[in-house]
């Protein structure tokens, strides 16, 4: 029988700045292009932070004016990944799998996100919430109507970056601030806290979206703290904390960020 594939997660600590993971994971593609690192799974809460993509239109669906994000304890950061905009914070897990899909998986983007998709889908229906893929036009997942999980991936050779965002009991409040995800028809934001009626925690969370990872995707998660082989190396985890620079929301983005 052929052995599954192995995929080495790491859960980092902390609130983490958003252009500290940006440049986490630019080096840990890097490493995985070079077949230096095995497949990695990264998990971490970020800080307030919305982040816009590569679209055009992302900066216009910052409704906020800069005072208020300001106030709010929020910045405003251009990101390099496919999509529109959206929030990141305490009390969602983000997970950002750096994986080389010629390599054992497929060359098939749809396949791809339909495949995060059952990742969050299978982690919400171990907590008894019934999460759908969305309709054309709609990405992420939802519970009925109310838009529970994001997604904003980044490919390039077929390695893959960014992923997905599961609310487990972030502040939804912050999503008011936007259009979540250019989606005009002002959809409701949900949680898995809110649907529950009670707190959810990220590390609640965790272990069971670390198990809807390894059916979707058909592989085994190594603990890369206790695999030295394919361990990311300290350096590579050490981050540097320096403060989130904020972005300007009425201005477009750069030309270089284009889509792969």
């Amino acid at each position: 029988m052929t052995a599954p594939r192995r995929v080495v997660v790491q859960r980092l600590s902390g609130l983490i700045g958003y252009e500290d993971g940006l440049r986490l994971q630019h080096r840990l593609v890097q490493r995985r292009k070079a077949g230096a690192l095995a497949d990695t799974l990264l998990l971490l809460e970020h800080a307030p932070v919305f982040t816009l993509g590569r679209l055009q239109a992302s900066a216009a669906n910052v409704l906020a004016a800069p005072e208020a994000l300001a106030a709010a304890g929020a910045s405003v950061v251009q990101s390099d990944r496919g999509g529109n905009v959206t929030f990141h914070g305490p009390g969602q897990l983000v997970a950002y799998p750096i994986l080389d899909l010629a390599a054992g998986y497929r060359r098939d983007l749809h396949w791809y996100v339909e495949r995060l998709e059952d990742v969050m889908i299978g982690t919400a229906a171990q907590f008894g919430v019934s999460a759908v893929r969305g309709a054309p036009g709609h990405t992420g997942v939802w519970v009925g109507e109310r838009k529970i999980g994001a997604i904003g991936v980044r490919v390039q050779r077929w390695l893959s970056s960014h992923g997905v965002a599961l609310n487990a009991d972030v502040d939804l409040s912050f999503f008011d601030m936007i259009v979540p995800c250019g989606l005009h028809e002002a959809p409701q934001v949900t949680s898995l806290s809110r649907e529950l009626g009670r707190t959810v925690s990220v590390g609640e969370l965790r272990p069971r979206f670390e198990a809807a990872f390894a059916e979707a995707f058909e592989c085994e998660l190594v603990d890369g703290a206790h695999v030295d082989e394919i361990e990311i190396s300290g350096a590579d985890l050490e981050l540097s904390r320096v403060t989130t620079k904020s972005v300007d929301p009425t201005r477009p983005p750069s030309p270089k960020m284009r889509a792969e």
